[in-house]
């Protein structure tokens, strides 16, 4: 190849092609910039749609209608137990993942973004050397830094053995271990943990924290704990890993806190403690980009750094590591390079536990007003009374709405039951419009359903306000 070739130039350079980064080069490229995409996989997707977010949701799908079968032998209807085929599961997750890749593709080159195959690192404020792939050199005038973040590794704990996985080892679903250690009780590991005691392993859950999903308001998380309490063999809180060696039929681990696990050795084991930015992977130097001390890319509300021409967003500039606020970041940094007055700055950003029942709330919560002292006029509703929640049987279930006195605006909502990661977002409207609880409670909702339960909570905030089931 022609050493020119081996170069290529572009007005905008995004590196990552995950949900930040391809949501900000497909939004540049609509103004009419020119924009190429680097990554070191060979399709778009990132971690989210290759290794993260979409493979355990098709996982967790699969896992909800097993327990769904058995559900409904309360209802009088029984199936068989199912018979797993995982060659036959990894089909079809793998088939979900590539159409997915596809429509990506197709994107790009309908929008004319150049993709490239490689590892890059910076060299200068405006060139990267990318390794891996058939360019060697990109050039640029600017930079969206998305390079997202990978698994925390428990430092000195943590073996080296086939039996310890990530996330990213444990969707690879080899095989169907007997007995799975999760190491950590927030979002990534309940999930995943779900997955494995769905499809029929032991689960033995750590947590060292006092109660599981940190962040989490503790009346959100009491259904989804009574729930996993059943599913899951063990759930140990404020209880940590101490040491691991790898024994006959296992590895052994060594623990202490206030609930030891029963069981020792385990088949599997998976860390799920967090996840750290790669920052540290790009040779910031080399352009005096600032970062902070756990790693993250300073920027402002532009999602600029320090560096005029270069930009960051995604995990890599910091909490929360979500694909959803990476993508919003990379429509707001694409509308400042095409010269339009917008900042990062939304009124809520939700949050999602996709288990079973699933948990999700957007802005302040309860435990964040307790501890900054906001007062709040809170008022909340189980779902026991609910026509729709007790058709389908599912009344475990709790949605709650969090107002400033006086005003009533509304400042946060939770939710905990069934298809609560659907139902939040009417919440984040609201939130962002800075509607009132008033708003919520005269919006009619179409009765029977279980989103109709956020305008009855709203009501009861009102003079004379109670429930209407």
């Amino acid at each position: 190849m022609a050493e020119s070739c081996r170069i290529h130039e572009t007005d905008l350079l995004v590196i990552g092609g995950g949900p930040g980064g391809y949501t900000a080069a497909f939004k540049a490229a609509g103004y009419g910039i020119h924009t190429t995409i680097v990554d070191s996989d060979s399709v778009l997707g990132g971690v989210c749609l290759n290794r993260g977010c979409i493979p355990s949701k098709t996982l967790l799908a699969m896992a909800e209608m097993i327990e769904m079968s058995t559900h409904a032998r309360s209802m009088g209807i029984e199936f068989e137990k199912p018979t797993i085929h995982l060659d036959q599961v990894n089909a079809w997750k793998d088939k979900v993942i590539t159409k997915l890749n596809r429509g990506l593709a197709a994107m790009a080159k309908r929008l004319k973004v150049d993709v490239i195959c490689g590892t890059a690192t910076f060299a200068d404020s405006h060139h990267v050397t990318v390794t891996g792939g058939e360019i060697e050199k990109i050039k640029f005038k600017r930079v969206i830094i998305a390079a997202g973040s990978r698994p925390v590794k428990l430092k000195g704990i943590q073996i080296d053995s086939p039996r310890v996985v990530d996330s990213t080892g444990a969707l690879k679903l080899e095989r169907i271990p007997e007995s799975v250690l999760v190491i950590g009780g927030g979002y990534i590991g309940l999930e995943l943990g779900s997955v494995t005691a769905g499809l029929g392993s032991e689960v033995t859950v750590v947590e060292m924290l006092d109660s599981l999903i940190p962040g989490c308001d503790d009346d959100l998380a009491k259904p989804l704990t009574k729930r996993l309490d059943k599913m899951f063999s063990q759930i140990c809180v404020e209880t940590c890993v101490t040491g691991m060696k790898e024994v006959d039929g296992g590895v052994e681990v060594s623990f202490e806190g206030n609930k030891i696990p029963k069981r020792t050795v385990f088949d599997q084991v998976m860390v799920a403690v967090g996840r750290r930015p790669n920052s540290d992977q790009l040779n910031l130097e080399a352009i005096g980009a600032e970062v902070n001390d756990k790693g993250f890319i300073k920027v402002d509300s532009c999602m600029m750094t320090n560096v005029p021409n270069v930009y960051a967003i995604g995990d890599i500039v910091g909490n929360p590591m979500l694909a959803h606020k990476a993508m919003g970041e990379g429509k707001v940094v694409a509308q400042v390079l095409a010269v339009k007055k917008v900042e990062f700055k939304p009124a809520c950003i939700p949050a999602v536990v996709f288990t079973d029942p699933e948990v999700a709330w957007a802005g302040l919560t309860e435990t964040e007003a307790a501890a900054a002292g906001i007062p709040v006029n809170v008022q909340k509703m189980q779902w026991v009374a609910s026509g729709r929640a007790a058709a389908v049987g599912r009344t475990d279930g709790l949605t709650k709405v969090i107002c400033e006195p006086g005003t009533g605006r509304v400042l946060g909502v939770g939710i905990v039951g069934l298809h609560a990661g659907e139902m939040i977002s009417e919440s984040c409207l609201a939130i962002e419009m800075g509607a009132t609880a008033a708003d919520i409670a005269n919006t009619i909702h179409p009765h029977p359903t279980i989103s109709e339960l956020i305008s009855e909570v709203a009501d009861m905030m009102m003079p004379g306000g109670a429930p209407v089931h």
